[in-house]
């Protein structure tokens, strides 16, 4: 298995994992499926800062992890939100711990200090994923998403990815 940067030609196997997860998991609170366009324009928004992966063996795509903006504003550029998605074959095999380690690797050299996962309280597996790569379980917000006729949780965890690195003075530049 390989861990890449997500080509334009990946983008209809990346939309098949994304809108399996959409339309039968509890996964995400996003009931509108994405197109191969618009998973085309995520990927090439990606592609420079190696913020967009794919996990592939033997020519298949078994997962996909992107990280983006936290929240807009100079003083949340040091935060980014991921998201990562497996095909339910690829879980459990360590697909989804390369794809984080390769993502939090290119997320640090972009100057993210801090890694968010946003999880749905129905998905207790990614929970304890996340835990188990050292995220922290930070907020709970409880019936934050409806999906499916039910009130679902919102789950935050984070990472501090250069744990002891002081801020940057307000130019950006280390101190």
């Amino acid at each position: 298995m390989i861990i890449r940067p997500a080509r334009a030609e990946d983008a209809e196997a990346v939309c098949a994992i994304a809108n399996w997860v959409i339309r039968d998991t509890l996964a995400t609170f996003n009931s509108l499926e994405k197109t191969v366009a618009q998973v085309r324009d995520q990927i090439a928004a990606g592609s420079g800062s190696g913020s967009y992966l794919v996990a592939e063996q033997d020519g298949e795509i078994l997962g996909h992890a992107h990280f983006f903006p936290f929240r807009p504003g100079s003083g949340y550029r040091f935060t980014a939100e991921h998201t990562i998605h497996l095909l339910p074959a690829a879980q459990g095999k360590g697909a989804g711990r390369r794809l984080m380690q390769v993502l939090e690797a290119a997320a640090a050299a972009a100057r993210v200090h801090v890694l968010i996962a946003s999880v749905s309280s129905a998905n207790p597996g990614a929970i304890a994923f996340h835990a188990a790569l050292g995220y922290v379980e930070t907020a709970r917000m409880p019936e934050l998403g409806c999906k499916h006729g039910r009130w679902l949780d919102t789950v935050f965890m984070q990472k501090i990815l250069t744990p002891g690195i002081p801020a940057p003075d307000s130019a950006g530049k280390p101190r």
